[in-house]
Protein backbone atom coordinates (compact mmCIF):
# COMPACT_ATOMS: atom_id res chain seq x y z
CA UNK A 1 0.00 0.00 0.00
CA UNK A 2 1.42 3.54 -1.50
CA UNK A 3 1.49 6.53 1.62
CA UNK A 4 -1.05 9.70 0.52
CA UNK A 5 1.60 12.09 -0.48
CA UNK A 6 0.20 15.74 -0.70
CA UNK A 7 0.56 17.46 -3.61
CA UNK A 8 1.60 21.00 -3.57
CA UNK A 9 -0.45 23.69 -4.78
CA UNK A 10 -0.53 24.55 -8.39
CA UNK A 11 2.38 27.78 -8.81
CA UNK A 12 0.37 30.16 -10.08
CA UNK A 13 -2.01 29.74 -6.94
CA UNK A 14 0.98 30.11 -4.81
CA UNK A 15 2.06 33.06 -6.36
CA UNK A 16 -1.06 34.49 -6.17
CA UNK A 17 -1.86 33.93 -2.33
CA UNK A 18 1.74 35.16 -1.47
CA UNK A 19 3.07 37.53 -3.56
CA UNK A 20 -0.61 39.39 -4.29
CA UNK A 21 -2.00 39.10 -0.88
CA UNK A 22 1.49 40.58 0.69
CA UNK A 23 1.23 43.42 -1.68
CA UNK A 24 -1.87 44.33 -1.13
CA UNK A 25 -0.78 44.33 3.06
CA UNK A 26 1.96 46.33 2.26
CA UNK A 27 -0.41 48.52 0.37
CA UNK A 28 -2.61 49.45 3.02
CA UNK A 29 -0.44 51.28 6.02
CA UNK A 30 0.51 53.90 3.48
CA UNK A 31 -2.55 53.95 1.22
CA UNK A 32 -4.25 57.08 1.13
CA UNK A 33 -8.33 57.50 0.70
CA UNK A 34 -9.00 55.30 -2.71
CA UNK A 35 -6.04 53.40 -2.72
CA UNK A 36 -4.73 55.80 -5.53
CA UNK A 37 -1.95 58.03 -3.46
CA UNK A 38 0.28 56.57 -1.12
CA UNK A 39 2.92 58.15 1.64
CA UNK A 40 6.48 58.55 0.39
CA UNK A 41 9.15 56.97 2.45
CA UNK A 42 11.47 59.44 4.08
CA UNK A 43 15.14 58.87 3.13
CA UNK A 44 18.05 59.45 6.01
CA UNK A 45 20.08 62.77 5.86
CA UNK A 46 23.32 60.39 6.04
CA UNK A 47 21.96 58.97 2.94
CA UNK A 48 21.78 62.02 0.88
CA UNK A 49 25.64 62.18 -0.56
CA UNK A 50 25.07 58.33 -1.97
CA UNK A 51 21.74 59.09 -3.38
CA UNK A 52 23.20 62.11 -5.54
CA UNK A 53 25.75 60.05 -6.71
CA UNK A 54 22.78 57.55 -7.81
CA UNK A 55 21.20 60.14 -9.06
CA UNK A 56 23.59 61.16 -11.48
CA UNK A 57 24.39 57.74 -12.68
CA UNK A 58 20.61 57.86 -13.78
CA UNK A 59 20.62 60.97 -15.53
CA UNK A 60 24.16 58.61 -17.61
CA UNK A 61 21.93 56.34 -17.92
CA UNK A 62 19.32 58.53 -19.71
CA UNK A 63 17.06 57.79 -16.75
CA UNK A 64 15.96 61.54 -15.98
CA UNK A 65 12.44 60.31 -14.33
CA UNK A 66 14.55 58.18 -11.98
CA UNK A 67 17.05 60.69 -11.20
CA UNK A 68 14.19 63.52 -10.75
CA UNK A 69 12.88 61.02 -8.21
CA UNK A 70 15.77 60.84 -6.00
CA UNK A 71 16.44 64.48 -6.13
CA UNK A 72 12.99 65.09 -4.80
CA UNK A 73 13.71 62.25 -2.01
CA UNK A 74 16.68 64.14 -1.16
CA UNK A 75 14.93 67.93 -0.91
CA UNK A 76 12.41 66.45 1.12
CA UNK A 77 15.00 66.53 3.60
CA UNK A 78 16.86 68.98 2.64
CA UNK A 79 15.11 71.46 0.76
CA UNK A 80 18.34 74.16 0.62
CA UNK A 81 20.70 71.44 -1.09
CA UNK A 82 22.13 73.61 -3.90
CA UNK A 83 23.25 70.13 -5.33
CA UNK A 84 20.23 68.27 -5.41
CA UNK A 85 18.76 71.23 -6.72
CA UNK A 86 21.31 71.64 -9.35
CA UNK A 87 20.82 67.80 -10.39
CA UNK A 88 17.16 68.49 -10.33
CA UNK A 89 16.79 71.17 -12.93
CA UNK A 90 19.21 68.75 -15.21
CA UNK A 91 16.94 65.97 -14.74
CA UNK A 92 14.05 67.98 -15.96
CA UNK A 93 15.81 69.52 -19.11
CA UNK A 94 16.93 66.39 -19.86
CA UNK A 95 13.31 65.28 -20.62
CA UNK A 96 12.78 68.47 -22.81
CA UNK A 97 13.23 66.34 -25.87
CA UNK A 98 10.48 63.38 -25.01
CA UNK A 99 8.24 65.56 -23.11
CA UNK A 100 8.47 69.27 -24.52
CA UNK A 101 5.23 71.03 -22.14
CA UNK A 102 5.13 73.80 -20.55
CA UNK A 103 4.93 71.92 -16.92
CA UNK A 104 8.38 70.80 -17.78
CA UNK A 105 9.70 73.76 -18.49
CA UNK A 106 7.70 75.64 -15.87
CA UNK A 107 9.68 73.18 -13.09
CA UNK A 108 12.57 73.21 -14.14
CA UNK A 109 12.08 77.68 -13.80
CA UNK A 110 11.02 77.37 -10.40
CA UNK A 111 14.11 74.64 -9.47
CA UNK A 112 16.28 77.72 -10.71
CA UNK A 113 14.73 80.07 -8.48
CA UNK A 114 16.06 78.06 -5.53
CA UNK A 115 19.23 78.22 -6.51
CA UNK A 116 21.32 80.47 -3.96
CA UNK A 117 24.30 82.12 -6.22
CA UNK A 118 23.86 84.36 -8.76
CA UNK A 119 26.29 82.91 -10.99
CA UNK A 120 24.50 79.25 -10.94
CA UNK A 121 21.06 81.39 -11.69
CA UNK A 122 22.13 82.65 -14.95
CA UNK A 123 24.45 79.80 -15.96
CA UNK A 124 21.55 77.25 -15.74
CA UNK A 125 19.42 79.32 -17.39
CA UNK A 126 20.98 79.74 -20.15
CA UNK A 127 21.15 75.56 -19.80
CA UNK A 128 17.33 75.69 -20.00
CA UNK A 129 17.04 77.86 -22.76
CA UNK A 130 20.23 75.85 -24.54
CA UNK A 131 17.78 72.39 -24.09
CA UNK A 132 14.51 73.92 -25.17
CA UNK A 133 16.24 75.17 -28.74
CA UNK A 134 17.89 71.25 -29.23
CA UNK A 135 14.39 69.99 -28.32
CA UNK A 136 13.16 71.92 -30.90
CA UNK A 137 16.02 71.94 -33.72
CA UNK A 138 16.06 67.92 -33.39
CA UNK A 139 11.88 68.06 -33.15
CA UNK A 140 12.32 69.60 -36.80
CA UNK A 141 8.46 70.63 -37.47
CA UNK A 142 7.14 73.55 -39.40
CA UNK A 143 8.42 77.02 -37.31
CA UNK A 144 11.06 74.98 -35.27
CA UNK A 145 14.53 76.08 -36.87
CA UNK A 146 13.05 79.86 -35.63
CA UNK A 147 12.31 78.95 -32.69
CA UNK A 148 15.51 76.78 -32.21
CA UNK A 149 17.46 79.84 -33.30
CA UNK A 150 15.95 82.21 -31.08
CA UNK A 151 16.08 79.29 -27.28
CA UNK A 152 19.91 79.31 -28.53
CA UNK A 153 20.42 83.06 -28.64
CA UNK A 154 18.77 83.69 -25.52
CA UNK A 155 20.95 80.83 -23.71
CA UNK A 156 24.12 82.64 -25.29
CA UNK A 157 22.83 85.66 -23.63
CA UNK A 158 22.65 84.08 -20.34
CA UNK A 159 26.10 82.45 -20.76
CA UNK A 160 27.73 85.43 -21.69
CA UNK A 161 25.95 87.44 -18.43
CA UNK A 162 27.12 84.65 -16.33
CA UNK A 163 30.95 84.36 -17.63
CA UNK A 164 31.02 88.37 -16.60
CA UNK A 165 30.63 87.28 -12.97
CA UNK A 166 31.95 83.42 -12.59
CA UNK A 167 34.24 81.99 -10.24
CA UNK A 168 37.83 82.89 -11.28
CA UNK A 169 38.68 79.78 -13.21
CA UNK A 170 35.27 78.81 -14.31
CA UNK A 171 34.96 78.83 -17.62
CA UNK A 172 31.92 76.89 -17.96
CA UNK A 173 30.00 79.69 -19.22
CA UNK A 174 32.42 79.84 -22.41
CA UNK A 175 32.39 76.36 -23.39
CA UNK A 176 28.47 76.42 -23.52
CA UNK A 177 28.41 79.89 -25.45
CA UNK A 178 30.98 78.60 -28.01
CA UNK A 179 28.74 75.24 -28.07
CA UNK A 180 25.66 76.99 -28.96
CA UNK A 181 28.36 79.48 -31.46
CA UNK A 182 29.61 76.11 -33.42
CA UNK A 183 25.36 75.00 -33.80
CA UNK A 184 24.31 78.03 -35.14
CA UNK A 185 27.49 78.32 -37.30
CA UNK A 186 26.91 74.77 -39.05
CA UNK A 187 23.30 74.75 -39.28
CA UNK A 188 22.62 78.07 -41.74
CA UNK A 189 19.04 76.43 -42.21
CA UNK A 190 18.67 77.69 -38.38
CA UNK A 191 18.00 81.54 -38.43
CA UNK A 192 15.68 84.26 -36.91
CA UNK A 193 12.18 84.50 -38.28
CA UNK A 194 11.81 86.60 -41.13
CA UNK A 195 8.76 88.57 -42.50
CA UNK A 196 7.53 86.09 -45.37
CA UNK A 197 8.13 83.10 -42.39
CA UNK A 198 6.03 84.48 -39.75
CA UNK A 199 3.72 85.40 -43.10
CA UNK A 200 3.86 81.87 -44.17
CA UNK A 201 3.49 80.17 -40.56
CA UNK A 202 0.51 82.37 -39.86
CA UNK A 203 -1.59 81.32 -43.22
Amino acid sequence: MFARVALPRPVDRLFDYSVSEGLNQAARPGARKGGRMFELKPISLESVPAALDRAERYRLLEEPTEAESICLDVLEVDPENQRALVALLLALTDQFEAHMRASVVTEATKVLLRLDDDYMKLYYHGVICERRAKAHFRRGGMGDRFTAYEWFRHAMEYYERAEHIKPEGNDEAILRWNACARVLNRHKELEPPHEDAVEHMLE
